[in-house]
């Protein structure tokens, strides 16, 4: 495991929590709300940074993460093409791709 991991990992965990609460309301609310809408993105943003950065380091323990291709690719999305954006699925992630993302990235952080 390379120095950097474990900062990633946490960074990557923190914002995956972040991120699972701003799903926690229904469908109407989470659609109307810019705001909520601002907030999930940038922290995808920042946990698909941080597996972008796993990846160049320990590139062995981001194929071991559920949906982490994805997320990196949805980053991409918000980053750089933020006009095509699909807020239906940025929920969807939010409430199941994501929230199942945060044991995993506790279990690594037990080993470090």
């Amino acid at each position: 495991m390379q120095p950097e991991t474990p900062a990633y990992l946490w960074d990557a965990l923190e914002a995956a929590r972040k991120a699972a609460t701003l799903g926690e309301v229904d469908d109407a609310t989470y659609l109307s709300d810019w705001v909520r809408q601002s907030a999930a993105e940038r922290q995808l943003e920042v946990l698909g940074e941080a597996l972008v950065r796993l990846r160049a380091k320990d590139p062995e323990i981001l194929e071991t993460i559920p949906h982490g291709h994805a997320i990196i690719g949805t980053r991409n999305v918000i980053a750089h093409r933020y006009d095509d954006v699909d807020h239906v699925r940025v929920l969807a992630m939010l409430r199941t791709d994501v929230p199942a993302l945060v044991p995993i990235l506790e279990q690594f952080l037990d080993e470090v």
